[in-house]
Parts: structure tokens; sequence; C-alpha cells
């Protein structure tokens, strides 16, 4: 029955998605694997070590690990979860360099986050970090879910600029969201609908295609280039 009312359009024959499985994603630069700590620890100490600043902890609610006890006692808790799902990210050879997960997965309403990202500097601006995010947003969007988001401080400008830069829409600030280590958080939202997708995907594989790079590994046609006439509200 029509309404008087403005009210959502309808989504029909809408089945929940099922949620994303804990197995190895496979591409052409990296791997995501389900996170084992007892694996991935020693490799991801060392990566993350290289950060003598800790800077890349600085907007995360956990972190820095000090000792290889510690961080294996953090990700021996998180790789027991379901949700956030983690996994971490290997180069071809099978060395661990990052972690991401899903987060906040919720099939009835066809929603899901990417999130707890946090690249070692060896693969900071490589490919393989952006195909991470590939990886993950294709299977997302491959199992059904209508809406993949992306969280951050909103003082972290390196995040912010990524999600812009991966075709992730800005939504807004949801101001004094949270209190990690004990300091203020107003949170910035980004987000892609599966309507956006097709063009996504597209740009995303042109760029991560080996003809976008020269000799020297530099890319020819910078993905914010590609992703930019599909942002929602590109601020």
């Amino acid at each position: 029955m029509d309404s008087p009312h403005p009210i959502g359009f309808l989504v029909p024959n809408w089945t929940p998605p099922a949620n994303p499985e804990r197995a190895v994603i496979e591409g052409r630069y990296c791997r995501l694997t389900p996170l084992d700590a007892g694996a991935h620890a020693n490799d991801l100490f060392a990566a993350f070590s290289a950060d003598k600043e800790n800077f890349d902890w600085l907007y995360l609610p956990y972190g820095p690990f000090d000792t290889l006890a510690d961080l294996t006692s953090w990700l021996t808790d998180v790789s027991s979860k379901d949700d956030p799902l983690f996994f971490t990210i290997t180069t071809p050879s099978g060395q661990a360099v990052g972690v991401a997960s899903y987060l906040r997965i919720d099939p009835p309403n066809g929603s899901i986050e990417v999130g707890h990202i946090h690249y070692a500097p060896i693969l900071q601006r490589t490919p393989a970090a952006t195909e991470v995010m590939y990886l993950m947003m294709k299977q997302a969007f491959e199992l059904g879910y209508r809406r993949y988001e992306w969280k951050c401080n909103a003082l972290n400008e390196r995040s912010r600029k990524a999600a812009l830069r991966l075709g992730l829409s800005y939504e807004g600030i949801f101001r004094q969201a949270a209190v990690p280590k004990g300091r203020n958080r107003d949170t910035a939202w980004y987000a892609a609908i599966d309507s956006e997708w097709p063009a996504l995907k597209a740009a995303f594989e042109t760029w991560l295609d080996p003809a976008n790079f020269d000799s020297a590994g530099m890319q020819r046609r910078p993905l914010t280039r590609l992703t930019a006439g599909i942002l929602n509200n590109p601020k």
C-alpha cells in the first residue's frame, strides 16, 4: 500500500548476506590469511618495529606493543573473535606485514565495516596496500552487502585521505563518539554502497593492472583520479 509520507525505497527480494568466511583471500600482490598469532606474531612484530616513532599506532585504541609477548597476547585475543574478523596481510612469499579486519558485521541490514587496519612501513604506499582494500571490498559486495563502511578518528588526516582515495564517500562526524586511551575521539564516517561497486571495481582493477606502473614502479594514473567521480560527497 502506498504511503502519503516519504519513506525509503523498497528493496525487493532482500536476502541477508552470509558472514565473511575465515578463509584465505588471494590477490596478485598480497594474500589475506586468517590471523594466527602463533604463525604471524614474529613477522608482524619485526615489521611493525620499523615504525620507530610508533606513529602508526597513534589513532588506534590499542598499541603500541613494546614486546613480542605483548603483541602476541593481543593478536591471540583478537584472532579468537568472529567480529571483528581479523586477517593477516602477507606478501606472496608469506611474510606477514600488516593486519585488517571486518567488523560491525550486520547481515540483516546488509552493512559491514572495514577497520583495525595496521600496515607496517614496508607495506605502506605499495600496490599491495591498495589491493588489500580492494579484495576486502570486493568480497563484501560479492557476498551481497549493500553498504561498506570506513570510520576513523576525525583528526587522522592520513586515514581520511585514504578513504576518499579508495572511493568511500564522506558522510559526517559523530562528535565525542569514544574515549580511546583516555582522549576524546570524534569519528569521521565514510562508506560505499552496492550501486557504486561496479564503477569502484573498474577503478581498482585499472589502477592495480601492472600496465599502470612504469619500469620504476611509479603509477601512471593515480587512483584518486579514477575514483573522484564516484564520490557522493568528496569532502
